[in-house]
Parts: C-alpha cells; structure tokens; sequence
C-alpha cells in the first residue's frame, strides 16, 4: 500500500505570517534541512495547524524514522478532516509503524479518508476488509460514523 507523502502546500489557507513560515518550512525540508522544517513547522503544528501537522508526520515518518513521533501529527492531522493523513494513519495501524498492529483502526481511518476524497482511501479500506471478520468490520464502520458524527472527536484510541 502506497502512503501519501508529499506536503501539501497550505499557502492558500493560512495567514499571511503562517503561510511564510510554513513555506520556509517546506522549502528546508526541500532543501534536505530537517532540523530547519522541524523549527517552522512544530509551532504552527502545536497553534492547530493541520497541513504542518500532517508534514510533521511525514518528516517523521520517511525522514527521520521515528514512527510514534508520526502517528501523532498525523492523527492531530487527520482529526481536522484532511484526508491525507486519515489515508496515512490508516497505514500507520495497518502495517503497526509506531502503534500496534490493528485492523479495525486501519479500516477506520481509510474509510474516513475515502469518505473526504482520498483516491486510494477506498481501496485500501477494501483490502483491509479482507483481513478481518464481518463483525470487526462493523465495528469500524460503527466507530467511522461516530468519528464523523462526533466531528473527529470521537475516533477510537491513538
């Protein structure tokens, strides 16, 4: 399964000031400058923004390797609804990089980046399903509606 890797550019939704630092952020990691992206990203991370959280988790995720630092952007990300990062916290639980291995939380993310428009989100959740009982698939369908309804709050363990 192919994990969505390339930041995304959030100029257009961010302030002014935020934009600029996002994009010197983006322009290290570019540039291979890891410890520069990390200094313009966190902060605007930890202020709630979801584009910097998500390349957050992908800096640390195919960069620098550390798997929990990962599911942790990108679970903050992927509550905000971007589906990028439901796509790759799918991934994240379905192969256990940085969490325990779990089907059901795999499901439920893929379901939920499909349901926002991921191309492969569909697909995966799919070949996901083929891993797991009837009843365990309900159960993700149930907590994916819930997620929704309860607008990310309530979207099973991280």
């Amino acid at each position: 399964m192919r994990r969505f890797w390339l930041p995304v550019i959030a100029g257009l939704f961010a302030l002014p000031v935020m934009a600029q630092d996002f994009n010197r952020g983006l322009a290290a990691y570019k540039a291979g400058d890891y410890d520069t992206a990390l200094d313009e990203w966190i902060p605007l991370a930890e202020d709630g923004n979801a584009y910097a959280q998500f390349n957050l988790g992908v800096l640390y995720d195919y960069q620098l390797g550390a798997y929990k630092n990962a599911v942790k952007w990108y679970g903050l990300s992927a509550r905000k609804g971007l589906n990028a990062a439901q796509f790759n916290l799918g991934v994240m639980y379905d192969y256990g990089y940085g969490v325990s291995k779990d089907f059901v939380l795999a499901y439920l993310w893929f379901d939920l980046a499909a349901a926002n428009g991921h191309k492969d989100g569909e697909k995966n959740r799919d070949v996901i399903a083929q891993k797991m009982s009837d009843e365990d698939i309900s159960k993700a369908r149930a907590m994916a509606e819930l997620c929704l309804s309860s607008n990310y709050e309530d979207c099973g363990s991280e």
